[in-house]
Formats: structure tokens, sequence, C-alpha cells
């Protein structure tokens, strides 16, 4: 098949390099217009973008809907994967099979942008991969194949995403062998749930939860937007931390340095801060920079 890929962040690169490996023919990459990131602002390209410069593949990057659907001509199939636009009907029709997503949950849970972060925020042990036919609506469409793995309390979602960017690779191959032995996609069926896009208020960590839902939501909003803090005034991130069965008596948001780690109590217990992002500096060892700020007895965070 005649295939196109729309798609902007890494997770679609394993993806990628099969397709060009693969007997089908991957002749176009489309993905979002550079725009400004970081904190300078400067205009960088996706890790889509530079993947096909390096593979000298046909690159679009389409600013209104007519340039999309211009490249979307000659396709057989379209396979979206974090593309960050949602199309309309008229562009659906035009590959000769439509188009397909590649999405990382178990539809039709966790539906939306933020699938991976919000099932580890909800204490999920298991997730997977979904590729299903894009209708109009959010995530609703037809499943042609789905694979299930299962969530490591050490997962964050930085490492499930790029767990679950090999397992799409194999839905995928399944995906296709199906539409092109013409099988018709299966509705989906079960409780539905929606993902919504992560937010920096929504971040921010309250010690007065539990451990569990502490540490989830560390895990889940890893690397961005991050969990954070306050500390002394200064915003903190926190990019790492476990729960310790030792409950040290801390009150939340109070600081300990004891048994070589860095303490802070929650509602019910006691979290080990694993790594940190102090205010205008890298991530480092949560133990080094408690060290670097010599705690009273009596600091707190938030």
């Amino acid at each position: 098949m005649r295939i196109g890929v729309a798609a902007t962040p890494d997770v679609a690169i394993p993806s990628l390099d099969w397709l060009a490996d693969s007997e089908h023919d991957l002749v176009r990459v489309i993905t979002q217009p550079d725009r400004p990131s970081g904190r300078g602002q400067s205009v960088k390209s996706s890790s889509v973008s530079n993947w096909a410069s390096t593979h000298a593949i046909e690159l679009v990057k389409p600013d209104s809907i007519e340039e999309l659907d211009s490249a979307l001509e000659g396709l057989d199939l379209l396979i979206t994967i974090g593309f960050g636009r949602i199309l309309p009907k008229k562009s659906l029709a035009i590959p000769r099979f439509g188009c397909i997503n590649l999405h990382f949950s178990l539809l039709p849970k966790y539906r939306g942008a933020a699938p991976v972060q919000r099932a580890i925020e909800m204490g999920e042990t298991q997730t997977g991969v979904t590729v299903f036919q894009l209708d109009e609506g959010m995530d609703t469409g037809p499943i042609y194949s789905s694979l299930a793995i299962n969530i490591s309390p050490s997962h964050r979602s930085y490492e499930l995403l790029s767990d679950l960017s090999v397992v799409g690779v194999r839905a995928l191959s399944q995906a296709l062998t199906e539409i092109e032995n013409g099988v018709t996609p299966v509705p989906q069926s079960g409780q539905a749930s929606f993902a919504k896009k992560l937010t920096r208020e929504e971040a921010e960590i309250d010690w007065n939860n539990s451990c569990v839902l502490v540490v989830n939501k560390i895990r889940a909003f890893y690397p961005a937007p991050t969990a954070w803090t306050t500390f002394r005034g200064q915003p903190l991130k926190i990019s790492k931390a476990v729960h310790v069965d030792t409950n040290y008596g801390l009150a939340p948001g109070q600081l300990l340095v004891a048994d070589a780690m860095c303490l802070i109590g929650t509602i019910d217990g006691t979290i080990c801060l694993v790594c940190v992002i102090p205010a205008g500096k890298n991530e480092m060892k949560a133990l080094d920079w408690s060290r670097g700020a010599r705690f009273t007895g009596t600091e707190h965070c938030g």
C-alpha cells in the first residue's frame, strides 16, 4: 500500500522505522508546522520532521486544511500518531482505505490527548495500544487491533510511552494485514473515559493527599509539565519519587533527610524524593539538593 503518516511526537519513530523497512510504500510524512519552543522560543522541527528529512521521505507541513487534503491525494491509507489535529469527514475519505490512528490506550478507555498520563495518574495496572478507523469523533472509530501491556509501579509517562511505541508497531502490522484482507473493524464497546490534556496548574502537588496519589501524579506528569511544589518561596519540580514503608511521622509537606534519603510527608505516610529540578537548574538527585539546602527541623514544601 501507498502509505502516508501524519505525526509529530517521537513516539511515532518506531512505527516510521518499521514502515520504511516494510513491504509497504511510505511515500509521505505529514507533521505540524515548526513552532517556537523552549525558554528562548526558538523555532525547532519536530522529531518526525527530522526523521523524514534524514530518510529522504517527502515531508509536508500543512498550514491549512487545503494543504492537508492535497497531501492525502494518491494515498491508499493515512496513519496518524499523535498528530494533534482532528481531520474533517471530507479529508478522511481521500485515501483509498481511509485513515487509521495508533492510540496509546485500550479504547474506549482514555480517549483524548493524554491517555498514558491519565492511566498512570489513576493508578491503572494495565494499558495498551489500539489501532482504529478514524471517524469524526474523538477516538471513537471502530477497532482493527488492540494489544495490552502491564504498567509497572516504576513506569513514568515517558518510559511507558516509549514501551507502548514499540508495541504499537505490532498493532499496526496486524491492522494493515486486516485492511489488505478486507476485514471490517469492530465497533468500540465498554465504558468510555476521557483523558484531557495536562495543565501546569493541576501539576501542583497537594501534600494532604495520600502517598499513592502523590507518587502517581509525579509519575504521570513527567516529563511535561512535571509535578511541582514550592520550597522557600521558589518552584521545585519533582521528577521522580517513591513511597517508603517506614512512616517517619512527618506532617504533610514536611521535609527530612534521614537514612540517606530525602523524605517528605503526606497525609498517610512518607515519600522519598529521588530526583528534583530546582528553579533555574537542571535535574539532580534529591539527596544532593537537600544536602545543599541544609534543611532546618521545620522545613516544608507547598
